[in-house]
């Protein structure tokens, strides 16, 4: 192997808003040690850790989204099927960007955070939805 992701960063006005939204989001990257990663309102750069290492981080930025994402995570439900992790998703404040799903078994949602940073929602991997 060549190389290995380090980290993700997003945009965003707001990193530690991000990253609070986002840990509610993905139950595999969580908010590190305050010890050993000291983050909190008005940082440049907060993150959430992911269980092989990686980091998501959020970096502040003055301007606002203009475009479409040119990169987007794709997230895979664990632990319902993906028409109710969509609606979990939106209950905690994502935005419904375009709808693709074919059915049940089909097709996969795009959302956006609170900040318009896009992503996708995928069917479960045992194909249960």
């Amino acid at each position: 192997m060549a190389a290995r992701i380090a980290n993700l960063c997003f945009d965003a006005h707001d990193p530690w808003s991000q990253t609070q939204w986002w840990a509610g989001v993905l139950e595999d990257f969580v908010m590190p040690d305050a010890a050993e990663f000291p983050q909190g309102p008005g940082d440049d750069e907060c993150g959430l850790q992911g269980p092989a290492g990686q980091w998501l981080l959020f970096l502040a930025v003055p301007e606002g989204k203009s475009v479409k994402n040119r990169m987007h995570p794709c997230l895979r439900p664990t632990d319902r099927d993906r028409d109710a992790e969509v609606d979990r998703v939106l209950a905690l404040g994502a935005t419904l960007v375009a709808d693709h799903r074919d059915g049940p078994d089909r097709g996969w949602a795009v959302l956006a955070d609170p900040e318009g940073n896009e992503f996708c929602i995928l069917r479960r991997l045992d194909g249960s939805d």
